[in-house]
């Protein structure tokens, strides 16, 4: 049986990107009120195990694949990359074969997106990106559901705006909008735009807009992130290249009626947003939130061969 790997979404075709989002609907809309800890009836994981490495800090990625896994019956070992023999040079490869002969899947939040791809070249079980530097698939599949959710429909055909930082989220963002076709408007820096954008391989769904009042204009959704993700040297030149990028009510205004703000959190307010747009009516983030653990355990049925297509 062919290795379902999860490293970039532009790497995932459109029909298990489509299925990944419907599965995490229906999945949610089943859980009914139990217990957060309750398996889910069918219980498909039941005896799986999944490997979860951690090269940074995490919150939402550390709980939402740990619930994941517990709520299809399986369960999760956290592993931190210092405390494994990776913290002691054993080569990422060699942990890799290791890893796959007492774990079902592997789970990666890696500071560098090279350690992900080495692992899933020699690993014999499926492997996940948690978030790389230059990928965060997962986040993006949440965003979508989070969006269909919220406006009652699919997300083909919305307008989306990401403002700030070109980062590994708006790189995800970028793939996703040409596997579920909806518009996306970049209005970054000049010297902080996506490699993609950058390189103009980006297509016809995806565009670099002059400026942020250009790229929310109309728009269905409204997306950003951090300024300085974690490992970036937090300049002053950066900083100042980033002001004008803020999202505030202002901004939002010019958005859609229906719009709805996205972060993938945490969030600096008074940097990036403020206040009034994260904490306020136009905000999904909470949702989008939660929507992690159900797009996660999309995600890990699909890479279990679970889950078709």
């Amino acid at each position: 049986m062919t290795l379902r790997h999860l490293t970039r979404l532009s790497f995932l075709d459109k029909d298990a990107a489509h299925a990944i989002v419907a599965h995490a609907h229906a999945r949610k809309a089943g859980r009914g009120g139990r217990p957060r800890g309750a398996p889910d009836d069918d219980a498909p994981l039941e005896g799986h195990v999944l490997g979860c490495i951690f090269e940074k800090p995490s919150t939402r990625t550390r709980v939402s694949f740990d619930l994941a896994m517990r709520q299809l019956g399986g369960s999760a070992l956290t592993l931190s990359a210092g405390d494994l023999q990776l913290g002691r040079g054993e080569t990422v490869e060699d942990t890799a074969r290791v890893l796959s002969r007492y774990v079902d899947g592997v789970m990666i939040r890696a500071l560098h997106h090279e350690t992900i791809e080495a692992f899933a070249a020699v690993a014999s079980v499926p492997v996940i990106n948690g978030l790389s530097d230059e990928a965060h698939p997962v986040q993006a599949l949440a965003d979508v559901m989070t969006v269909e959710e919220r406006l009652g429909r699919p997300v083909a055909g919305t307008v989306w705006a990401w403002l700030g930082d070109g980062n590994n989220v708006a790189e995800s963002l970028i793939a996703a909008a040409r596997i579920f076709g909806f518009e996306l408007r970049l209005a970054c820096p000049p010297q902080h735009r996506p490699s993609s954008l950058i390189s103009e391989a980006f297509g016809h769904r995806v565009f670099a807009a002059e400026s942020p009042e250009e790229a929310a204009e109309g728009a269905d959704v409204v997306v950003t992130d951090v300024w300085f993700s974690m490992g970036d040297e937090r300049t002053r030149s950066k900083l100042a290249a980033m002001q004008r990028y803020q999202v505030t009510p202002a901004l939002m205004e010019r958005a859609a009626p229906h719009a709805l703000f996205l972060h993938c959190l945490p969030a600096h307010r008074g940097e990036e947003v403020l206040p009034e747009v994260i904490d306020g009516p136009m905000s999904a983030v909470w949702d989008e939130a939660e929507n992690r653990l159900h797009v996660q355990k999309a995600i890990l049925l699909w890479t279990f061969n679970r889950l078709a297509p």
